[in-house]
């Protein structure tokens, strides 16, 4: 009876969140799940491209005992068409939890906030609710930004907004009006008319801006007006500060 039930046991899916580049910033306890997992789930924007969040870990990783499955997810605003690759997603996981292994899916930052894994975590309850999911924390890019510029996100009684960029201008205008602090995310197509909006609102230098936080090509600018007109790095946000 008790062989049968160590063969019969399922794997645990473990949503984990590799924080924001630097890979000291990770917890002891991913670090340590990232270690021990039997496959290491890897979500990508295409076949060719390489993973921000295992560039983070890999040191943790050992190849010759663990296995890597890359899931290719592409970069769509229609969720309608990403379903495709979830499900896909799901059943390839689903086999090797079925097969008794661990499963670790990385995320950058925090798996809950705005990260790959909250799709990913719905269609497997709606499809496998008998799989046990746990899902570990990770320093957030707005947290690990406001850390490096050193600039509060919000004290006493501070309201704090957080949203993407890619509002309508008017209601992001009213947004900034309203909370006395702003973070601003996925603001690398849009930074011209935030700046434009800044601007007009007389608080441009009331904001940082900061790429790829913690990472070795990280880049802090406090002077936001001369990021107008340039490409910048989807790993970036923009925090306003009244």
């Amino acid at each position: 009876m008790v062989a049968d039930n160590l063969t019969s046991r399922k794997g645990r899916l473990y949503g984990i969140g590799v924080g924001p580049g630097d890979p000291e910033l990770l917890t002891l306890k991913a670090a340590r799940l990232i270690r021990e997992a039997a496959v290491i789930v890897v979500p990508k924007k295409t076949a060719h491209d390489r993973s921000y969040a295992y560039s983070i870990v890999r040191d943790l990783v050992d190849l010759d005992r663990q296995d890597l499955l890359e899931l290719v997810f592409p970069m769509k605003k229609d969720l309608d068409a990403l379903a495709p690759y979830w499900r896909e997603a799901v059943e390839a996981i689903a086999l090797r939890l079925e097969a008794g292994k661990d499963c670790v899916f990385l995320t950058e930052g925090d798996p809950l906030f705005y990260g790959t894994f909250i799709y990913l975590l719905r269609v497997m309850k709606q499809r496998y609710p008998e799989i046990e999911i746990d899902v570990v924390p990770g320093v957030s890019s707005m947290n690990a930004s406001a850390a490096r510029a050193t600039m509060p996100l919000a004290s006493a009684d501070e309201r704090l907004a957080v949203l993407p960029a890619t509002y309508e201008l008017s209601d992001l205008m009213q947004v900034i009006q309203e909370f006395d602090v702003v973070v601003l995310l996925k603001v690398s197509n849009v930074m011209d008319s935030v700046i434009d909006l800044l601007e007009e609102l007389d608080i441009i230098d009331k904001a940082v801006y900061v790429k790829k936080c913690s990472a070795a090509d990280e880049e802090i600018v406090r002077d936001v007006r001369t990021l107008r007109g340039k490409r910048l790095d989807y790993l970036s946000l923009l925090i306003v500060r009244k």
